[in-house]
């Protein structure tokens, strides 16, 4: 019996006399190297583990968390739930959702899945893995105008249970890498800084995430971009056709579609902390949020991408829906919770970044799906325009609405022909209308799949790993602009 399985079925023994409970455990192990300006950085090691309690009781539900993962300090846990449940009985903002109530005849959930790589992390020694990092650091480091390199690996190994009263038992484990390479030039009054994606590689897996990426490559190009961006002019300012890489659209995505349709922030849940929506429920099914050319999937299937799972946080079965399709809103990002108080669809996006926070409405593997055409198709479209990559700054207003966003590299396109390259791109726009001059969509060849190990979303806050798989994309009459 695995770890976690092994303190779920230590919560079942002593679980209070209540309607329903359910106990996650979670337990995690992380590793961080290092190498900047050619010297290793401090390992950096961490273990966390605990369990999260949820109680309900009559029209109340409640919980607890704990690392105290003996008998004495579950049944603790589940006595506090079951309290808080009581207290909470005819105050709660919706009815609640019989999480793991069974009709009859129906089935309790087994489910067990590790996700097995190709290369385990620990396949080759933490002393070797330091090594190539030393070599990737030293090939950045092509010119003395290079005055910061670094070289990074984190690894997080983690395993989840999911147990119920109704003998759900889900159980899950998966490790998670994110590569980095960093390098800066300066020629002593500016400095220009290029970056492997800026920690938008991420993957699940092991090693063999590193070879998929092209991490052991891409160290020379890394350089070599940041001295190019020295020597060349700035963005031009005005309104252009715009082409996003698939390592800007992937933040483009993250913040103009996922947090929008986040339906827990809809009801206005998230108004403290990162503000709350521009869209409303009645816009589901109706809104034309993208030309026709946009289709978003909340898809937690696909192999390798950052919040693939089979069960949400909740336990409710996950699968692929379209949230935009046509270019019409169709479904909301919310969880079984949510759902039941706004009384619209949703998605199995119910979701805790650790065993001592609960499950709330996130996005999880969010992909614009391919369009038809290839890389130098979306080019030769262009008459005057700008392609930008890599996100280095972002800002968007507390609806979501309106946003600026700058990348690390630009390149001019003039009459379909990719030009000189530019430092300092930036773009602004509104989430209402950006979507919808969205005029080509890379084939599914060029789709790349990224995403963010940090989403901040909640309070007290929760970062957590969110991924995106996108193509290109190409938009019109974008407000684009230089400067640092």
């Amino acid at each position: 019996m695995s770890f976690a399985a092994d303190i779920a079925a230590r919560f079942a023994a002593a679980a209070p006399a209540c309607d329903f409970w359910s106990v996650r455990v979670m337990r995690g192990t992380s590793e961080h190297l290092g190498v900047t300006r050619g010297v290793v950085d401090p390992i950096g090691l961490s273990e966390d583990a605990g369990a999260m309690i949820t109680v309900h009781s009559g029209t109340g539900m409640g919980y607890a968390a704990t690392s105290d993962l003996s008998a004495l300090g579950l049944q603790r846990a589940g006595a506090d739930a079951l309290a808080w449940a009581k207290r909470a009985a005819g105050r709660m903002v919706a009815p609640l959702p019989r999480l793991g109530e069974k009709s009859a005849g129906e089935k309790a959930v087994r489910h067990d899945h590790d996700v097995q790589p190709r290369t385990r992390w620990d396949a080759i020694s933490r002393k070797d893995k330091i090594g190539r990092l030393r070599e990737q650091a030293e090939r950045l480091k092509r010119d003395a105008r290079i005055v910061d390199w670094s070289a990074s690996l984190s690894f997080t190994d983690e395993e989840s249970v999911l147990a119920t009263s109704q003998g759900d038992f889900i159980r899950r484990s998966a490790g998670i890498v994110v590569p980095g390479l960093n390098a800066s030039a300066s020629d002593g009054t500016e400095t220009q800084t290029r970056t492997f994606g800026r920690g938008g590689v991420i993957r699940q897996g092991g090693l063999d995430v590193l070879d998929d990426v092209g991490f052991w490559t891409a160290a020379p190009r890394i350089g070599e971009e940041a001295l190019e961006l020295l020597a060349a002019p700035d963005c031009p300012t005005g309104a252009m056709d715009l082409l996003l890489a698939a390592d800007q659209m992937y933040i483009q995505i993250h913040e103009s579609i996922g947090h929008p349709l986040e339906l827990d922030r809809i009801l206005g849940d998230e108004r403290n902390y990162a503000g709350t929506s521009f869209v409303t429920l009645d816009m589901f099914g109706a809104y034309q949020y993208g030309s026709k050319l946009l289709n978003v999937t909340f898809d937690p299937g696909v192999a390798g991408e950052a919040a693939s799972y089979a069960y949400d946080d909740d336990g409710t079965p996950a699968q692929k829906h379209f949230l935009i399709q046509g270019g019409i809103l169709q479904r909301s990002l919310g969880g079984a919770f949510s759902q039941s108080r706004a009384n619209i669809a949703g998605v199995a996006n119910a979701r805790a970044c650790s065993w001592n926070r609960p499950a709330i409405d996130r996005m999880a593997n969010l992909n614009v799906e391919a369009g038809e055409s290839s890389f130098d198709d979306l080019v030769g479209q262009i008459e005057n325009g700008v392609t930008m990559e890599t996100n280095v700054s972002w800002s968007i207003d507390d609806s979501r609405n309106k946003f600026q966003f700058g990348c690390e590299r630009g390149r001019l396109i003039k009459n379909g022909k990719l030009g000189a390259v530019v430092k300092n791109p930036n773009y602004r726009g509104i989430s209402a209308t950006f979507w919808r001059n969205l005029k080509g969509l890379g084939n599914a060849g060029t789709v790349e799949v990224l995403g963010t190990p940090n989403c901040g979303k909640g309070e007290p806050n929760q970062a957590i790993r969110v991924g995106h798989a996108s193509p290109p994309g190409l938009f019109g009459d974008v407000q684009v602009f230089g400067g640092g």
